[in-house]
């Protein structure tokens, strides 16, 4: 069983991402002939997820495979680079982005973005039951499977990822006891069609004049927080000097290592006061607090937010945004780098079912936006801190402007407070479904 990529060393790896995305920003900069129009139709964010998993789908690059040692054993091996952009560049990135926001502007957003935000989860909760209904009646065997082997459990732990996150995942999978020689089955359908979505979302950034116009939304909030922002930037902005960069990576870079040892300390406390909770119930909901992922991006946004309250936030002139936004585009190279295309056809009975689920999702927020005017952000960010959580919420909140990160994060967040709880809700009504 030899399924190794042409380069396995991260180093090599690494390079070709960067040069990936020096391309794209190369391409975008030109002004005439073909890629003006190339990218007025695909914006450069989708094709710095893109261009990874087509490397992944070629066989180029992967985030894991297999070798075979001189013993006969067959030997796992990962990629190190989503991990290190997703626990040390993402922080940063976080950090650096929020060091100049204006929280009472964001607050000022309104009610909408948490409206959309609960809109994305109740489409979940909901869109299990009704794919496994719309399935079952087509295939009733892919929606099939008794005791540990029952689809419904499986698929309770999609519902936990695409509310919440992996703690809220894990806790699924715990809780309904899904047989785990199957688990990677449903692994593969989180990683397509969450990814797929995703890709769509950013497509739809490039659109989102014309979505706004069709939506007839309130971009009031938005603009006036961007133009606030953008005013700001302009007013401090500065050749940054080498002190300055230097500053600004020890801010970065430092508030990561706070975080890394806060969460350090928290994760395990309240696993263990978790642990000890005797409700079942109780304990189930509370599970999110024993992530050392979940205090290492709350407690990165709090120092980010308190720096904002301090001349901190003047680096935002030295090009603070730009900085963060340089670890935001190798966090979705290597996002995408995850993306193998090739496992769409792998298992299409569970791909259809997680495409449908994920189409309702998107109905049920594209008819509540229609409804309240909400503008393209609150539909994208609203549905990404559900589905993608906090590893990429902010980054398509970051899409529309850099100071908008922290919007995705702050309902992210949210979203690991209601996960589990709101998938337990959701894997009842898919066993119904299933049963009936």
């Amino acid at each position: 069983m030899e399924n190794a990529p042409l380069f396995t060393d991260d180093t090599i790896v690494f390079g070709l991402l960067m040069l990936a995305l020096g391309a794209i920003f190369y391409t975008e900069s030109i002004k005439t002939g073909f890629w003006p129009k190339f990218y007025k139709i695909v914006p450069g964010l989708f094709m710095a997820y893109m261009i990874p998993a087509l490397f992944t789908t070629l066989g180029v690059i992967s985030p894991e495979w297999e070798t075979v040692n001189t013993s006969g054993e067959v030997v796992t091996h990962k990629s190190n680079l989503y991990y290190v952009s997703s626990r040390y560049l993402l922080p940063a990135a976080l950090v650096l982005m929020t060091l100049s926001i204006d929280l009472r502007g964001v607050f000022n957003l309104g009610w909408r973005a948490l409206i959309m935000f609960l809109t994305g989860t109740i489409g979940i909760v909901i869109g299990g039951p009704i794919a496994i209904l719309l399935i079952s009646a087509v295939s009733p065997e892919t929606v099939g499977g008794i005791g540990p082997d029952a689809v419904w459990r499986g698929l309770s732990t999609l519902a936990g990822s695409w509310i919440g996150g992996g703690a809220n995942q894990t806790a699924m999978l715990e809780i309904y006891g899904y047989n785990q020689k199957l688990y990677g089955g449903m692994v593969i359908v989180d990683i397509v069609v969450a990814n797929v979505w995703m890709a769509l979302l950013l497509i739809g950034i490039g659109k989102q004049k014309r979505i706004n116009a069709w939506l007839k939304a309130d971009t009031t909030s938005i603009e006036s927080l961007k133009e606030k922002m953008s005013a700001f930037t302009e007013k401090v902005k500065r050749n940054p000097s080498l002190t300055d960069l230097m500053i600004m990576a020890a801010i970065a870079f430092g508030a990561v290592s706070l975080a890394h040892l806060g969460s350090n300390l928290l994760a395990p406390f309240f696993d263990d006061a978790v642990s000890n909770i005797k409700s079942q119930t109780t304990k189930n909901i509370f599970t999110f607090l024993g992530s050392k992922f979940f205090w290492m991006i709350s407690i990165a946004t709090l120092i980010a937010i308190f720096l904002s309250f301090t001349k901190a936030k003047n680096y935002e002139g030295a090009g603070a945004s730009k900085f963060g936004s340089v670890f935001i585009y190798i966090l979705v190279a290597s996002i995408g780098m995850k993306m193998d295309l090739k496992l769409i056809f792998d298992n299409v009975g569970l791909i259809a079912i997680g495409v449908i689920w994920m189409t309702i999702h998107a109905l049920l927020l594209i008819i509540v936006a229609k409804i309240i005017k909400a503008p393209y952000f609150f539909l994208a960010v609203g549905s990404q801190a559900n589905v993608g959580g906090a590893a990429s919420a902010p980054i398509v909140a970051s899409a529309f402007h850099p100071s908008l990160a922290t919007v995705g994060v702050l309902l992210a967040v949210f979203g690991y407070a209601i996960g589990t709880i709101a998938a337990i809700g959701c894997t009842i009504l898919m066993q119904l479904a299933s049963a009936g």
